[in-house]
């Protein structure tokens, strides 16, 4: 196991590009002592500590044509455009099982990323045993707009992405010298206002520190971005990330886009497998990345 942070950001149905490096992770049996997941990030997180190589790819797409799964029936009868029964129970308990005895096993520590709605502020809170914390997983992955809060210990939350979309500098603050980072949104991508702030001020008249959070996130977005660039430098990150823009949406229904991002990740953490590695075993840090 390696004394470093593993850093995932988010992306909705983005999110199989990481499933394929993780996959890559589980063939080479890297390990991180330390690991943050975002969003989509979270959820791919709980396959590569559980080892279950596929599965996070798998649960993406067996179940596109299942109304129950994703899509507008379940939006409009739960609330929840991703189904929280099908999603945080049915496919865990029965249809793919999770293999909580290899959870278990893990030594490091591992972080779901969520966003407090009542301050703002994003939380990092400790994924222990799956059975116990899959609200937290579900949390960090809730998106805005067409996700139910999720509450835990009478706090509300929603998608970690909207105050820490990349948290670097919390696994640094944390202690680790050295990170790697996987992100889902291309090289030289920068994140643009959005669009839809009447939408979240009414949506969010309750909790207006959601609609402050959207407001500024494009600018916290790209300070992260610059921060990620300058650690790169200093030896702080190692980053992977796609090489261009994907056609595959945050809501996804064609399988075949999603396998091609997905083994996109694969072949790219393949190609800078020697030098990561000269990274994590030296301390060196690439200005490269992938």
């Amino acid at each position: 196991m390696y004394q470093a942070g593993l850093v995932l950001e988010g992306g909705g149905m983005k999110g199989v590009y990481t499933a394929g490096v993780l996959d890559f992770f589980l063939d080479k049996g890297i390990e991180f002592s330390s690991i943050y997941g975002v969003s989509a990030g979270a959820c791919h997180m709980c396959s590569y500590i559980s080892k279950q190589k596929k599965r996070a790819f798998n649960v993406n797409v067996d179940y596109l044509d299942t109304g129950k799964y994703c899509g507008v029936k379940s939006f409009l009868t739960t609330g929840d455009l991703f189904n929280v029964e099908t999603c945080y129970h049915l496919i865990p308990d029965y249809l793919d099982p999770y293999d909580h005895e290899a959870f278990g096993r893990y030594q490091g520590k591992a972080y779901s990323v969520v966003t407090n709605i009542e301050t703002g502020k994003p939380e990092y809170l400790r994924i222990k045993d799956m059975k116990v914390d899959i609200q937290k997983i579900r949390a960090s992955a809730s998106l805005p707009l067409v996700s139910r809060k999720v509450e835990i210990d009478g706090h509300y939350y929603l998608d970690g992405g909207i105050s820490d979309a990349i948290p670097l500098r919390k696994s640094i603050k944390d202690g680790n010298q050295r990170n790697i980072v996987v992100m889902t949104k291309e090289e030289g991508f920068i994140r643009r206002p959005t669009d839809q702030l009447a939408v979240f001020r009414l949506r969010y008249l309750a909790y207006p520190k959601v609609y402050e959070l959207m407001k500024e996130r494009h600018l916290m977005y790209n300070a992260t971005l610059k921060y990620i660039e300058e650690q790169q430098v200093s030896g702080g990150a190692f980053v992977i990330r796609p090489k261009q823009a994907s056609k595959v949406g945050r809501i996804e229904k064609d399988a075949q886009k999603l396998e091609a991002l997905y083994e996109e990740g694969y072949r790219d953490a393949e190609e800078c497998f020697e030098e990561m590695m000269n990274y994590l075993e030296s301390g060196e840090g690439p200005e490269h990345e992938m």
